[in-house]
């Protein structure tokens, strides 16, 4: 993909990924969100009767996928945890290698090609982008935003992930969202030029 950086977008829950994934598509990136890749695969055939054939019909009432019983399945145990990742990751890899050849053709060119993946290091991950990016915010401003959004699981979830500090710290580039969506955009705009910079 001579030209344009492939970048590893991540950050905790509550951080603002995903609105840090649609400032950097205005800005001029092509995007792509693993977690609307994982809604895909929930959709497909395959990763339907997968699940049924783990957990039970109750986590395909009438064929669909209920991700929500999925998740209560699988966070109930590591071993379950890991049986659902070994069995996704592998699809989201080869969904985000064909988007990234996609990428490559366009004419012209995005600034970046940015990969949304939340657990970007601790799926390893990291070492197929050229460069990754760590959202993150203080933690009374990530508690409001999950709350906000519902997210009464926030703490099992966060004990999987690895904290803030150390997102930043193997991150290529750490972007601070505190304040308004305009500061984050101007904020990631910088971080797209150094990405660009001969």
């Amino acid at each position: 993909m001579a030209g344009v950086p492939f970048v590893g977008l991540t950050g905790g829950l509550g951080a603002g990924k995903s609105t840090a994934l649609a400032a950097l598509e205005r800005l001029g990136a092509a995007t792509l969100s693993t977690d609307a890749v994982v809604h895909e695969l929930y959709a497909t055939a395959e990763v339907r009767d997968l699940v049924v054939a783990r957990w039970g019909q109750d986590v395909a009432p009438a064929g669909v996928v209920d991700r929500s019983v999925v998740a209560a399945k699988a966070f109930a145990s590591p071993a379950e945890r890991a049986w659902l990742e070994g069995e996704l990751w592998p699809r989201v890899r080869a969904r985000v290698a064909a988007w990234r050849e996609e990428v490559a053709g366009r004419v012209p060119p995005p600034l970046a090609a940015v990969v949304e993946t939340p657990l970007l290091f601790e799926a390893g991950m990291e070492g197929i982008y050229d460069a990754t990016i760590a959202v993150i915010a203080d933690e009374d401003v990530r508690a409001a935003r999950a709350a906000a959004r519902g997210h009464v699981a926030a703490a099992e979830r966060g004990e999987r992930q690895l904290s803030q500090d150390e997102k930043s710290r193997r991150a290529t580039f750490t972007v601070c969202n505190n304040a308004t969506v305009g500061e984050l955009e101007h904020r990631l705009s910088r971080v797209l030029a150094r990405l660009t910079s001969p």
